[in-house]
């Protein structure tokens, strides 16, 4: 058995924000909402009682989950990316320069576009929830 990938999942503490956020900064098609929650849920996230509500996106070749449990609490401080266990979702976009002049006044960005040694231009921004978001040349 050879896996391939799914999705990718951020657990957010408000879903309906989060998925404007994407939705609309980023132009991801939202694909389906549903909720989950039961004994089996439950058993299989190793959450007692754990239920939420999920978002899927269509990023290209990949799809980004969002969600949200009804225990899900506010981040603590924001996530750096050089912290082992850190994550970050990679959007390839066609010119990241326009990008970056495209986004909304409220995106928090972490950095102004940079061509790296290899030579990906990237930028990171946070998402309403902290999350980090790099934004690279294909």
């Amino acid at each position: 058995m050879e896996p391939t990938a799914h999705h990718v999942g951020l657990t957010v503490s408000d879903l309906d924000r989060a998925l404007a956020f994407y939705r609309d900064t980023f132009d991801l098609e939202v694909l389906s909402r549903f909720s989950v929650g039961g004994d089996a849920f439950a058993t299989g996230v190793g959450v007692d009682g754990a239920r939420a509500d999920f978002a899927h996106l269509d990023a290209g070749g990949a799809r980004l989950e969002l969600v949200s449990y009804d225990s899900t609490g506010e981040p603590e401080g924001e996530p750096r990316i050089d912290t082992a266990g850190a994550a970050h979702v990679g959007l390839v976009v066609d010119d990241v320069e326009a990008c970056y002049e495209s986004l909304p006044d409220d995106v928090e960005t972490v950095s102004d576009p940079q061509t790296t040694e290899s030579g990906t231009t990237i930028f990171f921004v946070r998402d309403p929830e902290g999350n980090l978001v790099e934004v690279l040349s294909g």
